[in-house]
């Protein structure tokens, strides 16, 4: 197409139109003016680092070039615009001011906004209008990914790099054997910026004073330049492989947590284990089950169906998040890469506010993530903020920490006037106590707890304790945590009775055995408790229980009704023989010849 006059606006030059269509001989213009308004706005968006300002400069540049080689002149021409018309640039004031230049010069306005070309036509303006959706082809990143990249690192001088793999097991490796120039970074991040302005599944997501973040189809973009970083660097992520549900292996006990009681889940991970995999197939595992499902992100880089909607949090504000989630009423929400103190705050107060939640933070161990809510929130409303750490290590739930708040005294130490509301976190499957939080001082300490191997002493001890609560309990299990402290794990129903009015029985009981005890519930008697039949038999010195050969060389208790009488081992004969000239002999005896019921127990 030749022209006498073309006159560019903002749009084209950085859409690198221009020149592009110069080299191919699509246009072949004798001369070339730009208006000081485009300098004035590249001019500013470079000054607030942006890339756009960046790219269109470099394309002017360009155009020189390319107008040298082909004998076109270039001028610039127009009054420069003033501060409030390169700010109200979006309203159309600078497009305004190229309209009229064009109208003025009788020249060619070229263009790939639409709104402009329809303004210009209706102002019978000459116009060439290209239309930026009809450039979609491959991007020259796409050519450093195959099917099993995860993440691509460019950066000028230096040979471009890639992360192949699958989750745990990433290598880094070598794309190409030549150094990237600084012109190849520019121009694929000018690719990808047009790309992103053009498709509906792409976007521009942050765009601050050195750095850019693009959302491109499933890539997540990072630009970074001068002076923020020391060169051009380009860092493009995307997921390698997509998960259900089903396919994590869950154990019947934590799908049940996770379906019906889990409100405030914490998925955790170090970078490219797989968290986000997991928290996208949460997403969808409760969108399946009928839920409204929404997320918070911050970029949005989930790939979700599109009934489950996405928030930007970098497009927002807390408050304003807040609000739309408790407009909204989703049943569930996941809070994607939590990274600052704002983020952890967001989460604990949508999570006080009665939303489930499932939030993604970095963390190398599980505690690490309970960790980082300390010092953020009160120690007291992290079991409320926080019910299950899920930890992802390559790919797959590594461990699973449970979080409730008690009233006890710290592991470790003994008086009982250091009770205090302690933050117990357990192994979800095993329920094995691993940490303790609780305030020291001024401070928030996070104790590991060690059970490592017993002492034998202790072993002895808790089959001395067991035998003496016998006497206030159908069953006992004791657990020495210390030299100077046990658990005793009884029914429910004996608790009361052991604790007495005001704590008396316990006290003296503690007084009689020498050591701190900590009453707690046992949620079963072991499955191995079987209540044997014997035949009782009264002689003058002793009264027999003749049992199965079964029971021979066994530990039997030996039960008056509910109460624990004594324990007794069987014979090789198959017999217990108790005389009768002791005081059990004498109970025995007479509870026998009353006929009530005498229980042997065989653990």
């Amino acid at each position: 197409m030749k022209t006498e006059k073309l006159i560019p606006d903002t749009s084209v030059i950085i859409e690198g139109l221009v020149s592009k269509k110069i080299r191919k001989k699509e246009i072949s213009p004798k001369t070339i003016i730009i208006h000081e308004a485009v300098l004035s706005e590249l001019e500013h968006q470079a000054n607030m680092n942006k890339s756009i300002g960046f790219l269109g400069l470099d394309e002017i540049k360009k155009i020189k070039n390319v107008s040298a080689e082909n004998g076109i002149e270039i001028q610039f021409l127009g009054r420069k615009p003033s501060a409030a018309e390169i700010k109200y640039a979006k309203l159309g004031e600078i497009d305004s001011m190229i309209r009229d230049l064009a109208y003025e010069e009788d020249g060619t306005l070229f263009t790939a906004d639409k709104v402009q070309a329809k303004v210009a036509e209706a102002k019978s303006i000459n116009l060439i209008f290209e239309k930026v959706e009809m450039l979609h082809k491959k991007l020259k990143l796409e050519g450093f990914f195959d099917n099993t990249t995860m993440s691509v690192h460019l950066k000028e001088n230096v040979k471009p790099y890639a992360k192949r793999g699958m989750p745990g097991n990433w290598e880094f490796v070598e794309v190409k054997n030549k150094k990237m120039t600084r012109e190849e970074i520019q121009d694929i991040s000018r690719e990808i910026v047009e790309e992103a302005s053009v498709r509906r599944d792409s976007f521009v997501e942050i765009e601050r004073a050195g750095s850019t973040i693009v959302q491109l189809s499933n890539f997540r973009i990072v630009i970074v330049k001068p002076p923020f970083s020391d060169g051009w660097e380009i860092t493009a992520v995307r997921p390698v492989k997509r998960l259900t549900m089903e396919e994590y292996s869950l154990s019947e006990k934590l799908y049940e947590r996770i379906e019906k009681q889990a409100e405030g889940i914490l998925i955790a991970g170090s970078p490219g284990m797989g968290k986000s995999t997991f928290a996208q197939a949460l997403a969808e595992f409760y969108s399946l089950k009928g839920r409204i499902v929404k997320t918070v992100e911050a970029p949005r880089d989930l790939v979700l169906p599109d009934d489950v909607t996405q928030y930007a949090i970098s497009h927002g504000d807390a408050q304003e998040i807040h609000d739309i989630l408790l407009l909204s009423r989703p049943d569930n929400t996941i809070f994607d890469e939590m990274r600052n103190t704002d983020d952890f705050r967001l989460f604990a107060d949508l999570r006080l506010s009665g939303i489930g939640l499932a939030g993604v933070v970095h963390a190398t161990n599980p505690i690490d993530a309970i960790q980082r809510f300390v010092g953020r929130i009160e120690l007291g409303v992290i079991p409320q903020v926080i019910d299950t750490v899920i930890f992802i290590k390559n790919g797959q739930i590594d461990k699973v920490l449970s979080l409730n708040m008690t009233v006890k005294v710290p592991s470790g130490m003994t008086e009982a006037d250091l009770a205090r509301p302690v933050v117990v976190v357990n192994d979800f499957d095993t329920q094995k106590l691993e940490y303790e939080l609780y305030s020291y001082g001024e401070e928030t300490v996070v104790i590991p707890v060690k059970s490592g191997e017993k002492k034998p002493s202790h072993g002895l001890a808790e089959k001395s304790i067991e035998k003496q609560f016998r006497k206030y309990a159908t069953n006992a299990k004791v657990e020495m945590v210390s030299d100077h402290k046990c658990i005793v794990y009884v029914p429910e129903s004996d608790i009361s009775k052991i604790i007495g009015k005001q704590g008396k029985n316990i006290s003296n009981i503690e007084k009689e055995i020498g050591i701190s005890i900590d009453i707690q519930e046992l949620e079963k008697e072991p499955a191995t408790s079987q209540e044997l039949d014997y035949n009782p038999v009264i002689t003058k010195k002793a009264v027999v229980f003749e049992l199965d050969n079964k029971a021979k060389n066994k530990d039997v208790d030996v039960y008056v009704g509910e109460d624990y009488l004594l324990s007794a081992k069987v014979g090789k004969t198959g017999v217990i023989k108790i005389h009768r000239n002791n005081k059990i002999g004498r109970i025995l005896t007479d509870e026998i010849n009353m006929g009530n019921r005498v229980r042997l127990v065989v653990k």
